[in-house]
């Protein structure tokens, strides 16, 4: 017999959910077949499967150690996280409690990663979990914590990673509802002298990783989506301005190609940029990517498990290269 206590993590959903996230390699008709036969009991009774789980309760499995183990599969590596904690450099926690963690993401760094190979983010900040002994390998399989938002791979600033299972559910819900407010930094080609809130539509390029942006006085298309995007100049210089954004919609590089399209493009960025003018702070200052950076996100009356964040505002330290801009 094998047994698995539930923890928070795994409260609240239905039996039948779990044991498919526990035994992945088990069908469904199967796995409802050994609750008939109460070859699986729920705190030592039988079961429907539709049962709420409750923390404490106990699933007994009454099985052979290799049809567990084969229904189980084969258990995950988990040195992954571990050496991405190891290896990647420069990440800050700017704020955690026992639901959530804030992360300040530095450019370079993908946020979740897009191959099996890949180290990214969301594999540090497990890594760093296990290290402080917040969660274990066991813990794993029923549940992991991930980012909720995500920026480009190039794209510094705050990231917000659910510990809970609450607390993933809560910030999505909020990033859904778009309650909480987001602000980047930023350094665009020309001169912005006023704020601005602005509007367009969004065509994407699946083939080709890109984006463009269409006026919002002209008619909309089936294919596209509406986007909005606020401003205001923080310091205006000759060829420049460094602005700050809050970004009201959220889509794929509505940021950069939005400030593109009214020929405002971002300091750095190689794919909607100003090639000539990139070039030329390059050589003087070895920018290699967009400078945008997830400065401030500000949080909402809120309970439960983000009541430590309600109302809060939380604040990224700009790179060094801002610093070194503004002084210069």
């Amino acid at each position: 017999m094998q047994t698995f206590q539930i923890g928070p993590n795994e409260s609240g959903q239905r039996l039948d959910k779990f044991l498919h996230k526990y035994l992945p390699l088990a069908g469904t008709g199967f796995l409802y077949k050994m609750l008939r036969k109460k070859n699986i009991t729920l705190n030592g009774k039988k079961a429907e499967g539709k049962e709420l789980l409750n923390q404490g309760d106990q699933v007994a499995f009454f099985f052979s150690d290799e049809t567990f183990a084969g229904f189980r599969g084969e258990q995950k590596d988990h040195g992954g996280y571990r050496k991405a904690y190891r290896d990647l450099k420069g990440i800050e926690v700017l704020y955690e409690d026992a639901h959530v963690l804030i992360l300040n993401k530095p450019a370079g760094i993908l946020t979740q990663k897009a191959e099996k190979e890949d180290l990214s983010l969301n594999e540090w900040m497990i890594g760093y979990l296990l290290q402080k002994g917040e969660l274990t390998e066991h813990s794993l399989e029923t549940f992991r914590p991930s980012v909720a938002n995500r920026l480009d791979r190039n794209t510094s600033g705050i990231v917000l990673c659910g510990k809970s299972l609450s607390g993933s559910q809560a910030l999505g819900d909020l990033i859904k509802k778009r309650s909480v407010r987001k602000f980047y930094r930023t350094f665009v080609k020309g001169q912005i002298k006023e704020p601005a809130y602005v509007k367009g539509f969004l065509v994407k390029d699946e083939k080709n990783n890109k984006v463009s942006v269409r006026p919002f006085t002209e008619p909309e298309k089936g294919s596209e989506f509406q986007i909005e995007t606020a401003y205001k100049p923080l310091e205006i210089h000759s060829e420049m301005t460094y602005l700050e954004v809050e970004l009201i919609t959220g889509k794929s590089h509505q940021i950069r190609a939005h400030l593109a399209a009214l020929e405002h493009p971002l300091l750095g960025d190689t794919k909607y940029g100003d090639p000539a003018w990139n070039r030329f702070f390059f050589q003087k200052y070895q920018i290699k990517w967009q400078l945008l950076h997830a400065y401030r996100i500000e949080f909402p009356e809120t309970t439960g498990a983000l009541e430590g964040l309600s109302s809060r505002s939380i604040v990224a330290p700009l790179p060094k290269i801002y610093d070194r801009l503004i002084e210069e």
